[in-house]
């Protein structure tokens, strides 16, 4: 796992929760705010399973089959770049930011790599009875949750329900991306606030 976060000049910002918190949900939520604004966000979500964008029959999924590497799919409105990886037990993140990157969004919102190091927004709900991770995990920068759970200082604490709230703090994630591309230090405490 390695990704240069100091060559990184777009940024990046990890999605970090567990199964059931409402990640998609709220980057449904989030996505629309932030394209009214003007911000340009792409996403790479990690899938945990087999998944296939293409179908049956079509002609890109037998040349995908046949050995096309990549394939790419294109028509007016949109295009879909498929690549087989066998040899590859999780995706590579670092290869993926990569491809993004040549799109030149504004920001690239990551969701499901939670092992990898870089910066992230822990989503919690308590109901779930899964631990906070902010707690263990450097890289959490900030944590958006509806229960009153004790957080380090240098961590900012967003409310989970106040989509205004966490799409300004979104939008302005690109300003404080060159401060926060590094861990936190887990024995100290002051920095970002909340």
């Amino acid at each position: 796992m390695s990704l240069d976060l100091s060559q990184q000049t777009i940024p990046l910002l990890g999605i970090a929760a567990w199964s059931g918190t409402g990640k998609t949900t709220l980057l449904e939520a989030m996505l629309p705010r932030l394209q009214e604004r003007g911000m340009r966000v792409a996403v790479i979500k990690h899938a945990h399973h087999e998944f296939d964008v293409d179908k049956p029959g079509k002609d890109s999924h037998r040349l995908r089959q046949a050995g096309a590497a990549p394939m790419l799919v294109a028509s007016g409105r949109r295009f879909a770049l498929m690549m087989e990886t066998p040899e590859q037990e999780e995706p590579d993140l670092a290869m993926l930011v990569n491809q993004v990157q040549s799109l030149e969004p504004d920001m690239i919102l990551i969701e499901g790599f939670r092992q990898w190091p870089l910066p992230k927004l822990e989503l919690y709900r308590r109901e779930l009875d899964q631990p906070l991770r902010v707690h263990e995990d450097p890289w959490i920068h900030a944590v958006a949750t509806t229960d009153d759970v004790e957080l380090p200082e240098s961590v900012t604490r967003l409310s989970l329900d106040n989509h205004d709230m966490l799409s300004e703090w979104l939008l302005t994630w690109p300003l404080r991306w060159p401060m926060c591309c590094r861990p936190r230090n887990l024995t100290t405490t002051g920095g970002e606030g909340a």
